[in-house]
């Protein structure tokens, strides 16, 4: 989570003068993060989310961060919470923007919290949905590197699950790690994290 911020925060430096109320509170909230206040930056997301209904990047980051509190929760009241609250949002951004690759991805992630928490329960459940959503994700914007690993590592953890050859997937994961270098979000406050986790399982598939 520290790197994903640690990015935003890279990025968001270059853009300090004239900005906008939204930009300076999206920044504000961007720093808390940073610091490991993650609720206190929630809140503000909250708040900016409120004041700019028509933006659909505070939502987005709310549910970003309800989703990554989520990974390896094990008490599931504390987990439903979270991920009600992220769906809430991520629900709200779709309203916001319509055919969102980005937001597919979130979505993706959202459904594979519970998988994660509870595959036999929740795999058979969401494992189609989940492949859905990257596949449409692909068709809207392939060359968006969140869209390529996410499906990707999908994909082998699927292939893993019922003993298939990983390496069709790793060679895709490989591709997506190219696609960070050349991507260009279209803000800096847009979803531009992700490459470090790439790398990470690129490496994995070469060890």
């Amino acid at each position: 989570m520290k790197t994903i911020i640690t990015t935003l925060l890279f990025i968001l430096t270059t853009v300090t003068q004239a900005q906008t109320d939204f930009e300076k509170g999206m920044t504000k909230a961007f720093e808390i993060w940073e610091q490991g206040e993650t609720d206190k930056a929630e809140n503000m997301f909250e708040r900016i989310a409120k004041a700019e209904p028509k933006e659909w990047l505070p939502d987005y980051y709310i549910a970003q961060i309800n989703s990554l509190k989520s990974w390896g929760e094990k008490d599931e009241v504390v987990l439903k919470a979270q991920l009600d609250k992220a769906q809430k949002h991520l629900d709200a951004a779709m309203l916001k923007s319509k055919n969102n690759a980005e937001l597919l991805v979130m979505q993706a992630h959202i459904l594979t919290n519970w998988v994660a928490f509870d595959g036999m329960t929740y795999g058979m459940k969401y494992s189609a949905k989940i492949s859905e959503l990257y596949a449409k994700a692909s068709a809207i914007d392939a060359t968006n590197p969140r869209v390529a690993f996410g499906k990707a590592e999908w994909g082998m953890g699927s292939a893993k699950y019922f003993g298939k050859d990983i390496a069709p997937y790793c060679k895709e994961i490989e591709a997506s790690v190219k696609l960070f270098d050349t991507f260009n979000p279209k803000s800096a406050l847009h979803p531009n994290w992700g490459k470090e986790r790439a790398i990470a399982v690129s490496k994995q598939c070469k060890a």
